[in-house]
C-alpha cells in the first residue's frame, strides 16, 4: 500500500500507530516477501447447516505463527426462512462482515496516513442472492451474490468531501476482501 507522508508522520490517529505502520511499509518494501500472508481457518459441522470454525495458524513471510490456532470461534447457520435454524450467522452475513472488516482496516490505515481524523464511521452492506442454482433449479446460474452494496457515512469534521471521496477510492483499490470478491480467484477442493 502507498502511504503518502508516513514517513514524516508520527504518533497515532485514528487508533492506528503511525510509526508501526510506516515500519510495516517499508518492511514490505525491501522485502516483498514480508507481505506474503496465509490465514487458514478449520471448520466442524454440527449438524443441518451449522458449522462450528476456528482460527488457523498464520503464516507470514514463510514463518507460521501457531498462536492463532484455535484462538478465536465463528459458528454460522442459515436464518430459518433458509431452512436453518437461525442459531448464528449466516455465511452470506460472513461475506459481507469480512468486507466491512477488510474496509475499516483499510479506511483506518488510509485516513490516518492522509492525516485525517474520523470522528466516526459507519458502513451498510447488502447482497443480493437468488438461490435457484443452489437448489438445483437453475444449475446454469451463477450461486453467488450478483451484486453487494457498501455505502459508507463518514464523519472527518475538517475533511472536504473530494479528500473523502479519494479516501473511499483508495479504499475500494486497496482492499485485499474487496479485490478477492471481484475477481476470479482460484479455490481449489479436495478430498482428503
Amino acid at each position: 500500500m502507498s502511504i503518502p507522508n508516513a514517513q514524516t508522520q508520527r504518533g497515532s490517529l485514528n487508533g492506528v500507530d503511525l510509526d508501526q505502520l510506516s515500519a510495516t511499509v517499508d518492511a514490505v518494501r525491501n522485502e516483498r516477501t514480508a507481505g506474503a500472508v496465509t490465514f487458514a481457518v478449520n471448520g466442524q459441522w454440527e449438524g443441518g447447516f451449522k458449522l462450528r470454525a476456528t482460527t488457523g495458524s498464520l503464516t507470514q513471510a514463510g514463518t507460521k505463527d501457531d498462536s492463532r490456532d484455535g484462538k478465536f470461534e465463528m459458528r454460522s447457520d442459515e436464518p430459518a426462512a433458509l431452512l436453518g435454524t437461525d442459531s448464528a450467522v449466516s455465511p452470506a452475513e460472513y461475506v459481507l462482515q469480512a468486507l466491512a472488516a477488510c474496509y475499516t482496516v483499510t479506511l483506518a490505515a488510509n485516513a490516518a496516513s492522509r492525516g485525517i481524523k474520523l470522528k466516526s464511521y459507519n458502513l451498510m452492506l447488502e447482497a443480493d442472492f437468488d438461490l435457484a442454482s443452489f437448489l438445483g433449479v437453475a444449475p446454469e446460474e451463477a450461486p453467488g451474490a450478483s451484486q453487494i452494496r457498501v455505502a459508507i457515512e463518514l464523519d472527518a469534521p475538517g475533511t472536504a468531501r473530494e479528500e473523502l471521496e479519494a479516501l473511499v477510492d483508495a479504499v475500494q483499490q486497496r482492499s485485499p476482501i474487496r479485490d478477492t470478491l471481484i475477481r476470479p480467484v482460484d479455490v481449489v477442493t479436495n478430498l482428503v
